[in-house]
């Protein structure tokens, strides 16, 4: 197996502790890759460090996450951007616009998101994309920028089939599929079987969303044959083949080889 973990959070002081061990588990489980989404200015050492320990496991992206949006956004991108100019990033992650738990700064969100999606163009990188309670936000935001010139995932999809329906019109972006499809009140899984595996990538969300056995735990990337387990079940496709199709959507958006 060559499973990819394409968001987890692994340089969070969550795992500062055990991270040889999560890695060695994951590497048990078959998983080859494990991408890495910044959250804001003041964990970008903590994701270089994580990165440096481990070449070729971690993939680093580089962003600013909605949540950490202030009203100082420019000057918080100006230190992100420049990072981003002097490192090796794969991505622009985690970015986005988040309307769930407080939309105080709403329209800096947008602005900000919309700046990191010129980024992506800009270094022709795809994007890892957050949207919680804001897929028609996100989606306005990418057509203002230029649809057909970006590409990316929106990460830990848990959405309706119209929302599903919208994102899949953009042609080149996916949905990430975590923990999230394993929980039984969730109905994710009915979308699902109308979403061309194709359009699928696999991730963990380390250290939240831990699926079903492990809900309620930490999460981290061993968990990743829960997921698949969970979509062959809604598929009827082999497991085996799940993970050759979404490994291979993973190198295609994010340009990385296993």
């Amino acid at each position: 197996m060559s499973l990819i973990d394409t968001h987890a959070h692994l340089f969070a002081e969550e795992f500062e502790h055990d991270i040889a061990e999560v890695i060695s588990r994951a590497k048990e489980m078959g998983v080859r890759k494990v991408l890495l989404p910044n959250i804001d200015e003041t964990s970008i050492d903590s994701l270089k460090r994580t990165t440096e320990h481990y070449p070729g496991f971690f993939y680093p992206m580089i962003g600013l996450h909605p949540t950490s949006v202030t009203r100082d956004w420019k000057k918080q991108l100006y230190a992100i951007y420049q990072e981003y100019s002097n490192g090796s990033y794969i991505a622009a992650g985690e970015i986005g616009i988040d309307l769930y738990w407080d939309t105080t700064f709403r329209k800096e969100q947008i602005e900000a998101f919309e700046e990191q999606l010129k980024w992506c163009t800009e270094k022709n990188v795809p994007a890892s994309i957050h949207f919680r309670n804001a897929t028609e936000e996100v989606i306005k935001s990418i057509k203002r920028v230029g649809a057909k010139s970006l590409r990316g995932v929106f990460h830990s999809f848990g959405g309706n089939l119209d929302e599903l329906e919208e994102i899949m019109k953009l042609k080149n972006f996916w949905v990430g599929i975590n923990g999230v499809v394993t929980f039984k009140n969730s109905g994710l899984s009915e979308t699902l079987k109308l979403c061309p595996i194709d359009k699928i990538l696999l991730e963990t969300d380390s250290p939240y969303l831990a699926p079903v056995p492990y809900r309620g735990k930490r999460n981290e990337p061993s968990y990743l044959p829960c997921i698949v387990k969970k979509l062959s079940e809604v598929w009827k496709e082999t497991e085996e083949n799940i993970i050759e199709v979404t490994s291979s959507s993973a190198k295609e958006l994010f340009n990385i080889t296993v």
